[in-house]
C-alpha cells in the first residue's frame, strides 16, 4: 500500500481534500414537480438492484477502485467503508447518467465526505439532500443518512436539474446547492472534480504496474 501511495504521488494524483472552510452545504429549493416527473423520480429511487462497478473488465474496475480508494484514504480511513462508498458512488452516478468523478467532486464540496453532515438548512448526508425530496419522490422509510439512499437521491436530483437546465452543468450545480446565479459553488465543484478526481485508465494501469499490482 505504501508503494502504491508513493506511485500515486509521483503521477501527480496526491489528494488534498477540501479544507472545512471550502465546504458549501446544500440547500436545494423546493419547486413543484409535474406528475410525470414526480412519478419517474419516485420509480427511480425505489429500485433495489445491487450496486456494482460498471466497467468492461474486472481489471478496469479494480484499477478505478484502487486509484480512487488511495486518493480518499485520508478522508475515509477505513478501507471496507471506503470501498463500499466508492462502489455505490460509481453505480448510482452511472445509473443517473453522471460522471462518478464529478459526483466525488460534488461530495467533497458539499460535505467533505462526512456521512452524517447536516447543513443549517437541514440538508443531510454525503450529498446534502434536503428532506423534502423524501416527501416528494421517496417513501417514508427512506433514511437520508443511509449510504445508498443518500447517493441515490443526490444523483437523481442532480440529473433532474441537468435535464431542467438542458445540460448546463453550472446552472444545474447552482440549483443543486440552492445558489443558482452565484459562481462560487459550481466553480468549487468543477475545480474539485478536475483537480482531485480525474481518472485515466491508462495512467491507473501504469501506477498499478509500478506498485507491483
Amino acid at each position: 500500500m505504501r508503494r502504491l501511495a508513493r506511485a500515486v504521488f509521483q503521477f501527480g494524483w496526491a489528494l488534498a481534500l477540501a479544507a472545512p472552510g471550502a465546504v458549501y452545504p446544500g440547500n436545494q429549493i423546493y419547486e413543484p414537480l409535474s406528475a410525470s416527473v414526480q412519478a419517474a423520480l419516485h420509480k427511480s429511487v425505489s429500485d433495489h438492484a445491487t450496486p456494482f462497478l460498471a466497467f468492461d473488465t474486472e481489471a478496469q474496475a479494480r484499477r478505478w477502485l484502487v486509484d480512487m480508494s488511495t486518493r480518499l484514504a485520508r478522508g475515509m480511513p477505513d478501507r471496507t467503508q471506503r470501498e463500499e462508498f466508492l462502489v455505490t458512488v460509481h453505480y448510482e452516478a452511472k445509473r443517473a447518467g453522471l460522471d462518478p468523478q464529478l459526483v466525488l467532486g460534488l461530495i467533497q464540496v458539499e460535505s467533505n465526505f462526512r456521512k452524517h453532515a447536516v447543513s443549517r438548512a437541514g440538508a443531510r448526508g454525503y450529498m446534502q439532500v434536503m428532506p423534502f425530496w423524501v416527501q416528494l419522490v421517496g417513501d417514508k422509510d427512506h433514511n437520508l443518512f443511509h449510504l445508498r439512499t443518500n447517493l441515490r437521491f443526490g444523483c437523481l436530483i442532480l440529473r433532474h436539474y441537468l435535464d431542467l437546465e438542458n445540460g448546463d452543468l453550472y446552472r444545474a450545480l447552482g440549483r443543486y446547492n440552492g445558489s443558482l446565479g452565484k459562481p462560487d459553488y459550481p466553480t468549487a465543484v468543477v475545480r474539485a472534480w478536475q483537480r482531485n478526481w480525474q481518472f485515466s485508465a491508462q495512467a491507473a494501469a501504469s501506477v498499478h504496474a509500478h506498485a507491483g499490482g
